[in-house]
């Protein structure tokens, strides 16, 4: 027979919600939504969006996608690409089956020439591209110049750290998807110390559910304490960007 204090506990991954009735709209992130939602009217075929990681970011780019899917008359594909998935042998089957395409997490490590022939196949054939870094596309420093001209010409949108509105509402959000609840005490407390950075919201929470579900206990103050000194003392550069 297990004793209680042998038991064993299974960490199972949180799947995101990306649903548009999940995403939490603030004044950080208005403009981007009201963008994403506006399409297909936009004022160009392209649009970008730049923020910290964790400020949801892949979060737009799949309700944009289930916008798209939802919007035309016959089922299409929207697929949402990753930096290292745009290559030159993968386009034209790319373009082929994607109307409407996102690369979510752009970095300047992409296969430029690849990217340069989507650039202009979406163009040139009416389609249209979506695309998320962490970094402003006119402040990053692609090898081709004219990729870097064109990925200029986008119309780009910044996503902006969170208030303490935001963040109220992002950390109760992120507890309940690990069905756990957190009293008022608690929730200050963490506002009151924490980084101001959706990363370190979320790395947070993810340290106080394991040291909480290690303890057997409910989220206290001496366990979001624990948590914090945890990740602060294996900080991770992104959490200032």
């Amino acid at each position: 027979m297990i004793k209680p204090a042998d038991q064993l506990f299974f960490k199972f991954e949180n799947s995101p919600d990306y649903s548009r009735e999940d995403f939490m709209p603030s004044k950080c992130n208005e403009e981007a939504l009201r963008a994403v939602e506006s399409w297909p009217n936009w004022s160009f075929f392209a649009l970008a969006l730049y923020g910290p990681s964790g400020c949801g970011k892949t979060h737009l780019a799949h309700i944009f996608a289930s916008k798209v899917q939802q919007s035309l008359q016959k089922p299409v594909r929207v697929s949402i690409l990753q930096t290292a998935q745009i290559n030159l042998k993968k386009i034209d089957r790319i373009y082929a089956e994607n109307p409407c395409l996102v690369i979510d997490n752009l970095t300047q490590v992409v296969d430029n020439e690849a990217l340069f022939h989507l650039f202009n196949m979406y163009q040139n054939s009416g389609g249209y591209l979506l695309i998320t870094s962490e970094e402003a596309l006119a402040r990053m420093r692609f090898k081709l110049p004219d990729l870097q001209s064109r990925l200029k010409l986008i119309p780009s949108i910044a996503i902006g750290e969170p208030d303490d509105e935001m963040l109220s509402a992002l950390i109760v959000k992120l507890f309940f998807d690990r069905q756990m609840t957190i009293s008022q005490e608690v929730l200050n407390y963490i506002l009151q110390n924490m980084q101001r950075s959706f990363a370190y919201a979320r790395k947070l929470v993810a340290e106080t559910d394991a040291i909480s579900l290690a303890r057997q206990r409910a989220v206290s103050i001496p366990i979001i304490k624990e948590a914090m000194s945890i990740i602060n003392s294996n900080i991770q550069p992104d959490f200032f960007k």
